[in-house]
């Protein structure tokens, strides 16, 4: 089983979630291929619903605290409540592209 998937898992079992979203980012970043590094993730809940962002974002880095002890180096984290969800657009944001890091050669 991939990062990917061990995260939707762990996600989907703990939130219960309207919409999840888990894309690999690593592609994005100037790391080995299939690394696994980099991931943005899209959790639309009801666990949410007067949870201020921190604590959102303090409960998944909790979940998923195995994956960033062991190699997950990047997590980007959109946290929103159904209502938010549609106010939003129903849609996942973008990624900007990446400024750091060296580059491979």
């Amino acid at each position: 089983m991939n990062r990917k998937q061990r995260i939707e898992i762990k996600l989907r079992d703990a939130l219960s979630p309207a919409h999840l979203d888990v894309v690999d980012e690593s592609y994005m970043h100037a790391v080995p291929a299939d690394s696994e590094s980099h991931f943005k993730v899209l959790a639309v809940s009801d666990a949410f619903i007067g949870l201020p962002l921190i604590d959102r974002h303090r409960r998944l880095n909790q979940l998923l605290d195995a994956e960033l002890q062991n190699g997950l180096h990047a997590l980007t984290l959109h946290t929103w409540t159904p209502d938010e969800w549609h106010a939003k657009g129903g849609t996942t944001p973008t990624s900007p592209p990446c400024l750091g890091g060296s580059q491979l050669g």
